[in-house]
C-alpha cells in the first residue's frame, strides 16, 4: 500500500510529461541539485588516489568500497523513511545486474589506475561523457538544441586536450588505458540500469540495493586473482568507501533522476581534471597549457548547459517510466 506523494522517497520527475518550453523552465532543476551533481564528481575523482593508497589488490580495494559503504548507505536510507516492500521482478533483476555491471566496472577500473595517469584513469573510466548522453537522445527521440550540441563539442574537445598531453602514447599506459576504457563501457550500461531503477525506487534504495549485489562479484574476483585482501591499515578503504561510494554515488544517483543524460555526461569531465589535479600535487604528472585550456572548455560547456535553453530531452526517470514499473516508495 503507498503512502501519500509528500511521503514518498523517490523524487518525482522535474518535468513532467505534458510541459511545455516555458514551464519546463520552471520546472528545472534548481540550484542545489546543480552542486550535488558536481560534489558528486569532485568526490568520485579521489578514488583513484585512494586506490593507490591501499595496501590490498586493485579488485580487493572495490570489494571493500562496497562493503564497508552498504552499512552507511543502509542507516542513511532508513533514515530518509525506507521500510522492506515487495518489488516486482523486472527491478530486482535490473538492480542486480546493475550491481554486477557496477562490480565489473571497478574491478577493471582499479586495475587500469594502477597501471596509468590518474588524468587518463577518469577520464578513459567516464568514455559515458559521450556514451550516455547520446543514449539520452535516443530515449527521448529529440536532438540536442544548438546550445547544447555546442557544449556537448566543447566538453568533448576539453575531454581530448586534458588526454592528449598525458597520453603521449605511452606504451606504459596502454594497458592501463584499456582497463578503464572497457570500465567506461560497463559504467555506461550501470548508468542505464540505475536510470531505470531510479525511475521506482529512491535514490538511497536504489544505490543500496545496487552497491550490495556487487560485493560477491569482486569478492570472488579478488580471490581468483590471488590479491591481497585484509588490509593492515584500514583508513584508505575507508576514505575510499565513504567519499566514493556513499557521497559520491549517492548524489550522482540522486543526480540521475534530476538532470538529462546530456547534463550529467558533460558533468563527468570534471573528474578528469580534478584527478590531473591531485596527480599533479601528488603523483607529480605535471599538467601542462593544453590540460589548463582543457579545464576551461568544460568550466564552460557546465556553464553553457546549465543555463542554456531548457533541455528537450526529459530526464531518464520521467522518459522510462512505465506501466511496468509502479513507483515504490520504499525498499
Amino acid at each position: 500500500m503507498h503512502r501519500p506523494d509528500p511521503q514518498r522517497l523517490s523524487s518525482a520527475p522535474d518535468t513532467p510529461r505534458g510541459l511545455t518550453t516555458e514551464a519546463n523552465s520552471v520546472a528545472a532543476p534548481g540550484l542545489i541539485a546543480f552542486v550535488a551533481l558536481v560534489v558528486a564528481n569532485v568526490a568520485l575523482a579521489f578514488g583513484p588516489w585512494f586506490v593507490r593508497a591501499t595496501e590490498v589488490g586493485p579488485v580487493a580495494a572495490g570489494f571493500w568500497r562496497l562493503t564497508l559503504a552498504v552499512p552507511f548507505l543502509v542507516v542513511l536510507a532508513v533514515q530518509q523513511g525506507a521500510r522492506p516492500v515487495r518489488l516486482g521482478w523486472k527491478l530486482w533483476v535490473g538492480l542486480l545486474a546493475g550491481g554486477v555491471c557496477f562490480a565489473a566496472d571497478l574491478g577493471t577500473w582499479h586495475l587500469g589506475i594502477l597501471r596509468t595517469t590518474l588524468a587518463n584513469a577518469t577520464l578513459f573510466g567516464n568514455v559515458a561523457t559521450l556514451i550516455f548522453p547520446i543514449y539520452g537522445f535516443l530515449i527521448a527521440r529529440s536532438w540536442p538544441t544548438r546550445t547544447q550540441g555546442f557544449a556537448l563539442a566543447l566538453a568533448a574537445a576539453g575531454g581530448a586536450l586534458l588526454l592528449g598531453r598525458s597520453y603521449q602514447l605511452d606504451a606504459k599506459n596502454l594497458a592501463g588505458d584499456l582497463f578503464c576504457l572497457l570500465a567506461g563501457l560497463l559504467y555506461t550500461v550501470y548508468f542505464v540500469l540505475m536510470a531505470r531503477a531510479r525511475a521506482t525506487l529512491a535514490p538511497l534504495s536504489a544505490l543500496t540495493l545496487a552497491t550490495t549485489a556487487g560485493i560477491v562479484p569482486l569478492l570472488v574476483f579478488a580471490l581468483a586473482m590471488g590479491e591481497r585482501v585484509l588490509p593492515a591499515h584500514w583508513g584508505p578503504l575507508i576514505g575510499l568507501a565513504l567519499c566514493s561510494q556513499v557521497l559520491g554515488q549517492g548524489l550522482m544517483i540522486y543526480a540521475l533522476g534530476r538532470f538529462t543524460p546530456l547534463v550529467i555526461g558533460i558533468a563527468l569531465l570534471i573528474q578528469p581534471v580534478v584527478a590531473g589535479v591531485v596527480g599533479w600535487l601528488v603523483y607529480g604528472e605535471r599538467l601542462g597549457a593544453a590540460d589548463l585550456v582543457g579545464v576551461v572548455m568544460v568550466a564552460v560547456a557546465l556553464v553553457l548547459v546549465r543555463r542554456g535553453p531548457p533541455p528537450i530531452a526529459l530526464p531518464l526517470e520521467d522518459a522510462l517510466d512505465t506501466p511496468d514499473f509502479e513507483r515504490q516508495e520504499t525498499v
